[in-house]
């Protein structure tokens, strides 16, 4: 018999049965691969390792030390470039597994957390603008500005905090796959327009107005 992080939950990835009169519209995971590369930042851990050995090995060779020696420091920084990135992918896998986000005819919920799991409702009433950033892999991110003085710590939801919004932590659907498709249907949605169905490739964004720059 098969286990889920999910088992536990009243319906997959929601802390309670929708009510009367309120639909899912999707449901879904970040890409894992993406979470790597722009949450955890592992290309840019890669990067910044092997800077720091190319920048050793070039002093190295000009104290004149030979070849052979100016390389050794590689024995030693290939070894930690390894683990920190394994270590960040493994966090980014990880936190994919253990996320679902969905969006409804009402609301938005995160369920987030590895060791602590949590669920964030976010209703439509409480969304001032919704955003959209979209990768090559065609995953993106989705941030929400929320009306009102309420906020969740910046600390708490992340990774799924649109980055450098301390003040102001704006909840995020991160990663997503086919984002355009999915910024659409909460486009429609927050209008109160959306169908169970996604919409199609062709329809216009009018709420996703506030593109990602960060």
């Amino acid at each position: 018999m098969s286990h889920d992080d999910f088992d536990f939950d009243p319906v997959r990835g929601l802390p309670e049965v929708l009510p009367a009169g309120e639909r899912m519209l999707w449901q879904g995971s970040p890409r894992w691969q993406d979470m790597a590369l722009h949450a955890f930042h592992v290309r840019k851990v890669a990067v910044y390792f092997a800077v720091i050995t190319l920048a050793v090995v070039v002093l190295r060779l000009a104290d004149d030390s030979s070849l052979l020696e100016a390389l050794k420091p590689v024995l030693w920084y290939l070894p930690l470039t390894l683990v920190a990135v394994g270590l960040l992918s493994g966090l980014a896998w990880a936190s994919a597994k253990t996320t679902i986000y969905t969006i409804t005819t009402k609301r938005i919920v995160l369920r987030i957390g590895i060791a602590l799991p949590m669920s964030l409702n976010v209703p439509f009433s409480l969304i001032e603008n919704a955003g959209l950033r979209t990768y090559a892999s065609g995953a993106g991110d989705i941030p929400v500005e929320l009306k009102g003085d309420d906020r969740v710590a910046w600390l708490i939801l992340w990774p799924h905090a649109r980055p450098f919004h301390l003040k102001n932590p704006q909840p995020m659907l991160r990663a997503v796959p086919q984002a355009a498709t999915i910024a659409r249907l909460l486009a429609d949605a927050l209008q109160g327009k959306a169908t169970v169905s996604i919409p199609s490739e062709r329809k216009v964004v009018r709420f996703a107005s506030n593109i990602l720059t960060a």
